[in-house]
């Protein structure tokens, strides 16, 4: 005994229109991100990102003085400066030039790690969770 036959698919329902059912393109050839403020949610995303990198090299500074040797002064008050750098930028998303100040601030974090090696390697997992932020904003803005 074989089960009732099923269409290819679902039958759209009685008020759909080919608009609705256009997928990821509007009517007018625009791209939905299915967001409902796609805006909001990159600055969201850009903030975000900032205030962890904030977060993470003020928490870095005590184990890189004790397993990573001589932390220098200029090395700590560089980590303290970027920081604080990060925080006003997660304030400034709004700002179109906050995503080209950002990645500004990856490049000096990058540099930083003249002072201490442990520093370019913060370096270069920010860099590339910015640029993993960047993808995204370009993905869900266009």
């Amino acid at each position: 005994m074989t089960g009732p036959q099923q269409g290819p698919g679902p039958e759209p329902a009685a008020g759909d229109t080919p608009e609705d059912q256009a997928g990821p393109e509007q009517a007018g050839g625009e791209r939905r991100s299915g967001l409902r403020n796609p805006d909001k949610a990159v600055r969201g995303l850009g903030a975000g990102t900032m205030a962890l990198e904030a977060l993470v090299l003020l928490l870095a500074i005590q184990p890189i003085r004790v397993v990573g040797g001589d932390l220098s002064g200029a090395a700590i008050g560089a980590i303290v400066a970027l920081a604080v750098a990060c925080v006003v930028l997660a304030g400034l998303m709004r700002q179109p030039w906050a995503w080209h100040a950002g990645t500004v601030l990856q490049g000096l974090l990058l540099l930083s790690g003249l002072l201490h090696w442990s520093l370019f390697a913060l370096g270069v997992m920010f860099a590339l969770v910015w640029a993993y932020a960047l993808h995204v904003r370009r993905v869900i803005l266009g």
